[in-house]
Formats: structure tokens, sequence, C-alpha cells
């Protein structure tokens, strides 16, 4: 028995290795089954199990379509297909040489043109996607480089903490005592200036750490440093 049907390209298998056949000449057969909308030589396969069939004859017909499913899974999802019982098998399989054969002796050989047209749109094909490729890399490498520099450039306008040690060096008195009376701290002018005063004292006019700090400014205690130091660390 014999039944013509569309069949799931993903539901059949075929014991023929694919790497029996060029993938250039599959490519090419896809791109046609593609542009025709199926397969003009429907394959011939018989049922392994529900839903699932193996390849008896057309295999290269076989792989052409899964490559043109590979291209488009929408257009190249089903294939025509006469479905056989397992013991047709033998004798189709005869059919199928004979008519083979016989296509074989009618059909004039162009294999030399034909193969050498093929390597051509092969190989202006490689070199059209190796151009794009390189393109594509070239602007990726500038979209790199512009981000970066971008980046670089976010980052030099953003304000960097300065450490609460480097600001009592370094502010002056009416500096130091805004920030004092932001931080609330008691008498922030009395002390911002017993801080200079100490400060003009050091021989590089700055203080060595906070213990030098406390030491040194009469009216500052260790708690007051530590206000000042976690306020001014924020």
């Amino acid at each position: 028995m014999m039944n013509f049907s569309l069949v799931d390209v993903k539901s059949i298998t075929s014991d023929v290795p694919r790497s029996n056949f060029t993938e250039a000449d599959l490519d090419s057969l896809a791109d046609i089954i593609l542009e025709a909308q199926g397969i003009i030589r429907p394959l011939v396969v018989k049922a392994t199990g529900i839903e699932n069939f193996t390849v008896v004859d057309g295999h290269f017909e076989y792989y052409g379509a899964v490559r043109a499913k590979e291209k488009d899974s929408r257009k190249a999802e089903m294939v025509n297909a006469f479905v056989i019982s397992p013991k047709l098998e033998d004798i189709v399989v005869k059919q199928a040489a004979i008519l083979r054969g016989k296509q074989s002796s009618d059909t004039p050989v162009k294999t030399t043109n034909d193969t050498t047209n093929l390597e051509s749109r092969v190989q202006n094909i490689e070199l059209r996607l190796e151009k794009q490729i390189n393109e594509l890399k070239s602007q990726l490498i500038q979209q790199i480089n512009t981000t970066d520099d971008k980046f670089k450039q976010l980052e030099k306008q953003i304000p960097q903490p300065s450490h609460p040690l480097t600001l009592i060096n370094t502010l002056d008195q009416e500096e130091l005592s805004l920030k004092l009376k932001r931080s609330r701290i008691l008498r922030a002018e009395k002390l911002a200036k017993a801080i200079i005063d100490a400060r003009d004292k050091k021989s590089n006019q700055e203080f060595i750490d906070y213990c030098d700090v406390v030491n040194s400014v009469n009216g500052l205690g260790d708690k007051t440093m530590l206000t000042i130091i976690d306020e001014w660390s924020k």
C-alpha cells in the first residue's frame, strides 16, 4: 500500500549520513525548494512509529528539505512524500533505482559548467559575507571606543568624595565653619578657628591623623571628632 501525504520534515530520519552530500549542493537545492515552495520529486518513506518515518528513497531530496527548513522553518515545514508499508520497501527501492538510472541516461551531462558556476557563486557569497563581517567588526569596535570615551567623560564629571582629614587640612576657616554647621556641630565657628590656629602651628601646616587633630585642637573631643568623620564620609 502506498499513500501520498504531506509529512513534517522533523518527523523524518535517514540512514544515509548527511556528509555523503556536499553542503554547497544541499544549499543550492534548499534555495530552489524554498523558491518552488516544495520538492517536485516526493520522498519515499516508511513509517517507523506513530508520526515517525525513515527515508526509503530520496535521501538527497530529504537533506535538501532539511536545509530548506533550517533556512526558513515556516515555508519548509512540510514535505511531499509517498508513505509505503514496510513489505513494499524492497520493490520500491528496485523501482526507484531503475527510474533514476533511466533518468541519468536521458539527461545530458553538464557537470563541469554547473560545478564551475556553483563554485563561483559560493566564492562570491563567501567574499560578500567576509566583507560584511569585517564591516560589522569595524562598526562594533568604533561603538565600543565611543562608549568607553563617554564613560570616561562621565566619570570625570562625578565629584569624588574627599577624605575628612583632607578637608580638615585644606579648607579655610570660613569653609570649615560652614561645613561644621551643616554637620550640626556645636560652636562651629569657634571650633573652626581653633582648628585653623592649631593647623597653622604644625610644621607642614597639616595634621598627621585624627589623633593629632584631637590632641592639637582645644575644645575638640573624641565624640565630636567621630561625628565629624561620620558626617563628612557620607
